[in-house]
């Protein structure tokens, strides 16, 4: 990791800790760019569901396509 962080801070002429202090701030602007839920989508969480649901079934489906 060191090694990745010091060949990118001398491809753009600036020193490992500007380099590393950039890559944070960078991930933590976008952590915050995330869209937040709405009262609404939180309440849904807390209510039982309408109908019943196949475990089984979503877990393949995640499965499927890679999830798990």
């Amino acid at each position: 990791m060191k090694r990745e962080l010091r060949r990118r801070a001398a491809e753009r002429g600036v020193s490992m800790e500007q380099e590393a202090r950039e890559r944070l701030a960078k991930s933590l602007d976008s952590q915050k760019k995330q869209k937040k839920a709405t009262i609404e989508e939180i309440l849904a969480l807390g209510r039982k569901p309408t109908e019943p649901f196949d475990l089984k079934k979503i877990s393949d489906e995640m499965w499927d396509e890679g999830l798990l």
